[in-house]
């Protein structure tokens, strides 16, 4: 087929509807990006992205409020497919109005793949039921990274900032793992189960390491144990 060949992803992403996006990921996963933002948390216009992370399944970036954030306008038109979870409700709208962008990207949205398939509970609960394990990010989530970043700003805590990279990366980095077990699983349902099967990803190395004495500092201080 001539859109094939041409690798017009535009053509397919517009030809199927929003529950068939995911039969894109095999022809174009070598022009895929999993996609996570982390934002301040605030309502209204005091809201702002804190740090992005972006990963290929090859290489992973990262960009930071105040340091690089600007450079991710460019760099994410150098994918025609982005990956994330609740990214059409959240991420992609944030970065758009954020940046003054459009991003027409092909959009594969993990949230509403995974729940056709009857995994439900955040990007987090899915992560346990596909055996994913968070060690020592486990429990942190996305208030504890509004909390990271507070600490940061106002103590200037590398710790703080090395520990909200290391758990933005783990959430676009885990996104490959899902995105390839739920392709897999929809494959059972076609002709094709055998044959387009694809290889669980081997996960790369975080960059970035928690702060465990940080975590454990910010954890006593906001969050009250019954």
């Amino acid at each position: 087929m001539r859109f094939l060949e041409e690798r017009d992803v535009e053509y397919f992403a517009q030809s199927l509807n929003s529950q068939h996006q995911w039969r894109l990921f095999r022809e174009f996963r070598d022009s895929t990006a999993y996609l996570d933002i982390e934002t301040t948390g605030v309502a209204g216009p005091g809201n702002y992205i804190t740090t992005i992370a972006l990963y290929d399944g090859k290489s992973i970036s990262y960009y930071i409020h105040g340091h690089n954030l600007d450079e991710f306008k460019k760099d994410i038109m150098n994918y025609r497919v982005v990956v994330t979870y609740n990214g059409k409700c959240f991420d992609v709208p944030v970065i758009d109005r954020y940046f003054g962008i459009r991003m027409n990207h092909a959009h594969v949205d993990l949230r509403f793949l995974l729940h056709s398939l009857g995994y439900k509970g955040g990007l987090k609960g899915c992560e346990r039921q596909f055996g994913i394990s968070r060690e020592e990010l486990d429990g942190v989530d996305g208030y504890f990274a509004v909390l990271l970043w507070d600490d940061f700003k106002t103590h200037h805590n590398p710790g703080a900032l090395e520990t909200l990279l290391a758990y933005n990366i783990l959430d676009a980095v885990n996104l490959e793992h899902l995105m390839v077990a739920a392709y897999n699983l929809k494959l059972r349902d076609t002709p094709f189960s055998d044959s387009h099967r694809l290889e669980m990803p081997e996960a790369p190395s975080n960059p970035f390491e928690p702060d465990v004495k940080t975590m454990r500092r910010i954890a006593d201080q906001y969050y009250v144990c019954e």
